[in-house]
Order: C-alpha cells, then structure tokens, then sequence
C-alpha cells in the first residue's frame, strides 16, 4: 500500500514576501536601480524576478520544474536552466558589471539571472537583507512605534536611518544615537550590552526591549 502524504499548505503571500525579498536583494547586488537605470539595463526586471520566483520555488518549497514552469509561465526547459546556472560564475560577472552590461544589454540571459537569483536567495538565507527594503521598512517601523506612542524606539529607529544592516558592531550606531536616554539609561550603554550581529531595525528594537526587560529584573 502507497501512502501519500500531504504538502504542506504554503500561502500565497509567504511565498511573495519571499521573492521580492530576493528580488530585490537580486537588484541590489547588480549595483541598485540607479546603476541600471544609468545603463538602460530595466529590461533585466522581468528576467530577474521570474528568476527569482524559480529560485525560492524550489530551495524554499520543492516544486518540480513542472510546477514552476506553470507557475512562472516559462518553458521546462528554460527553468531547468536557471535552477542549473552557476551562481559563482554570475558573481564573476556581477564583479564585472560594465563587461556584463556589454554583453547582455538588452535582455539578461537565463543562466545569468537564475545564477544572481541564487546568490540573492543564499544572502537572504544568511540575513543580508537588501539595504533598499530595510530601509523602507525601518520608516514604517518608525510611524508605527510613534503612533503606539513609544518614543524612545522612534526616537532609536529615526537616529539610525541610514545604518547598514546587518550592525557587527556597535560603534556607528552609538555614535548616532548619542545623548539619548532610554529609561533612565543612556543608549549608548545598552548597545554596548546587546548581542551581535543584529539583522535588522525590528531585531534591533527588540534586542533592547530585551535588555530593559532584564535590567528592570535586577
């Protein structure tokens, strides 16, 4: 007797979130929008993000070629070739941008997307986030803390703007958030205490709940 077992129900937006996250980790490991919008290189987009869409369809939730092929609207073939590119050579390439850009001016090539959407999935996996879309989230983070009226992590998320994440190391963040008082402690103390390295504006918010919840303990 063959017993089959169930996939697991994957929701639609998990698998979305996933992929812009790649996506856009994808854009930024090319040198950002600008970088392609300097080189009249936005045609690699849709290249990019069926990339990508292949990418997580299979690292993250088993699809067959089959499946993803439907899903993306490709051919099996044209898949196999991006789940097969290398991404050590597409990180060579990505090394090169200008020679890159030469040679695939007008439309990126499947093995070349499939390689640098496998190299942004790998950068996601191991938390490096694309700056890009930290960035944007560290600004809604900050309107939403304000209006649950919590202002010393708006005032911390509106001091790091611009920070790179993930921090290794406390010193630039100290240095932006200088003078603040957190509950009668000074910031920069607490950063001194926080575990490291920290991946995002909401772990670094939470880093700090976690010490002043300690602290309050003592």
């Amino acid at each position: 007797m063959v017993i089959q077992l169930n996939k697991p129900v994957v929701s639609e937006s998990e698998i979305e979130h996933l992929v812009t996250r790649v996506f856009f980790k994808a854009i930024e490991l090319l040198g950002g929008l600008n970088k392609l919008i300097e080189f009249r290189t936005l045609t690699w987009l849709p290249s990019l993000a069926r990339a990508a869409y292949a990418i997580v369809l299979k690292e993250e939730y088993m699809k067959t070629d089959e499946e993803i092929a439907e899903r993306v609207g490709l051919t099996k073939n044209t898949v196999r070739n991006i789940l097969r590119a290398d991404p050590e050579l597409a990180f060579q390439k990505i090394r090169s941008i200008e020679e890159l850009i030469t040679e695939e001016t007008k439309e990126l090539k499947v093995h070349t997307a499939g390689g640098i959407a496998k190299l942004a999935y790998k950068e996601i996996k191991e938390g490096h986030e694309a700056q890009t879309l930290i960035y944007y989230c560290s600004i809604v983070a900050a309107d939403l803390v304000k209006a649950l009226d919590v202002p010393w992590a708006y005032s911390i998320l509106k001091r790091s703007k611009g920070i790179r994440y993930p921090i290794n190391d406390p010193a630039e963040l100290k240095e932006k958030v200088k003078g603040l008082t957190i509950k009668g402690l000074s910031a920069e103390e607490i950063l001194e205490h926080l575990p490291y390295p920290i991946k995002s504006p909401a772990a670094l918010i939470h880093e700090i709940k976690e010490y002043l919840s300690l602290h309050e303990k003592t």
